[in-house]
């Protein structure tokens, strides 16, 4: 008996309620999204604060160590969890990444720089252990949407926070930011006031303040229809780290919604753009 899977029309209305990235995650790997891939570890510890990551990766041993993908999930430093964001596991997975999809502390129980910091944790962990898993820990990329593309960007441009994971400087080859918040003050959004709000110094909080000519390469992306997250901020750090020589890449997918950007990674609505396969060019030719 064949399964049928939902049409568009179908997928977005089952996609409109909180639990959306989680349905989605299933409708993917009903519709064959998960072919080829496996997880390979579901809920190992990381880092000091109890934090969770997933690994998915090709099926099959591999004859040479495979490249890193670290993807950081969205939801306003408020909402979001590894297992909701399957479909992006297993999209990377598809393309030959072993891919690492973490866990971070959220608001209201922790406040900025906890989640970034957290990040560094996660990338920490994956440059000492990635290698039982087949990854590369020469290889690491980043990959993040929403508040997760704001954590890559953070980690990508501000030393600290891996300098003071015991990361060292070159350890991210690429980064990739999907929809990303990098250049919004003055705060007016809630979930912004609230996650970063606090800070003695708002600038410290922007990623665009840490933007270096020795950054490495970085692809951002918007879309016309994204009422979240303003394209103002991928405009704004793409035309920064440009002018600063770095090598930069920048999309607008007009027709692409906030969550459309994300929700195209999956295979269910990978039709829409070619925001998985723009990326995964993107990351291949940074990460030879």
């Amino acid at each position: 008996m064949t399964r049928r899977v939902p049409g568009a029309a179908a997928l977005a209305l089952l996609l409109a309620g909180c639990t959306g990235p989680s349905l989605l995650s299933k409708i993917d790997r009903v519709a064959g999204g998960g072919a080829g891939t496996r997880r390979v570890a579901d809920g190992l510890a990381f880092g000091t604060h109890g934090q969770k990551l997933d690994i998915w990766a090709p099926k099959g041993k591999a004859a040479t160590p495979r490249p890193v993908v670290i993807f950081f999930y969205g939801g306003g430093w408020v909402d979001g969890t590894r297992g909701g964001y399957a479909f992006a596991g297993r999209a990377f997975a598809r393309n030959g990444f072993v891919t690492v999809v973490p866990d971070y502390r959220k608001v209201p129980d922790v406040r900025f720089p906890a989640f970034v910091e957290d990040g560094a944790q996660a990338v920490a962990w994956v440059r000492a252990h990635i290698a039982d898993y087949d990854g590369d820990p020469g290889r690491i990329a980043l990959v993040g949407h929403s508040a997760g593309a704001y954590i890559t960007a953070m980690l990508a441009l501000d030393r600290q926070f891996l300098n003071d994971a015991g990361v060292p400087d070159g350890t991210v080859k690429a980064a990739v930011g999907l929809s990303g918040p990098y250049d919004f003050l003055p705060f007016t959004d809630k979930r912004a006031v609230d996650a970063l709000g606090h800070w003695p110094d708002p600038k410290q909080t922007q990623p665009i303040s840490y933007a270096r000519a020795d950054a490495p390469p970085m692809m951002l992306v918007t879309s016309g229809k994204d009422t979240v997250v303003k394209p103002r901020n991928a405009v704004a750090l793409a035309k920064r780290l440009e002018a600063l020589g770095v090598r930069t890449e920048f999309h607008d997918y007009p027709g692409l919604s906030h969550e459309g950007v994300v929700m195209a990674l999956s295979k269910p609505f990978r039709g829409k753009a070619p925001v998985l396969a723009d990326t995964v060019r993107f990351l291949k030719m940074h990460m030879k």
